[in-house]
């Protein structure tokens, strides 16, 4: 059974947000935090600060994947399916205050294969992000849309 996800803290990885950013800047550079760790979770250290930033009882959404209900079947989903596989590109971000709760993150993602580079699949997503005693973490996430690339970008595979 894997139990990467178990082991994680109470609380969210926390990204390099300079102090007194603003919302939008906070999101953007945790969002991009969480996904560098998605990108390179091969690493089973990575993979286990990807967990991190999602609360233990996380819902993730996945049009074509279906529903996940906690942090550690969606990791072990993460393991099984993307880690080494694909990595993901921030196409756009949007973020939107809720109120005495922290904000969602929404926009368009794209995914690239691993081995070949090519960028030819995007989705639309949403992601709940709560602030508690300073410490951000996302709760839901939404990730929907599923359909090739507008157009098709080329990355050298690392």
């Amino acid at each position: 059974m894997l139990c990467l996800a178990c082991a994680a803290p109470a609380f969210a990885a926390q990204a390099d947000v300079p102090k007194g950013a603003s919302l939008e800047a906070t999101i953007t550079a945790l969002d991009g935090a969480v996904f560098d760790a998605f990108n390179h979770c091969s690493d089973p250290a990575q993979l286990r600060r990807h967990a991190e930033f999602f609360a233990p009882d996380v819902e993730f959404y996945h049009d074509t994947g279906g529903v996940t209900w906690t942090r550690e079947a969606m990791i072990a989903n993460t393991a099984k399916y993307a880690c080494g596989h694909y990595t993901r590109e921030r196409v756009s971000l949007q973020v939107s205050p809720i109120k005495d709760f922290g904000a969602i993150a929404q926009g368009v993602h794209r995914f690239c294969q691993v081995d070949s580079g090519r960028c030819d699949g995007e989705a639309d997503f949403a992601m709940v992000w709560r602030l508690r005693e300073g410490q951000w973490q996302i709760t839901r996430v939404l990730s929907y849309g599923h359909r090739p690339s507008a157009d098709t970008v080329r990355h050298d595979p690392k």
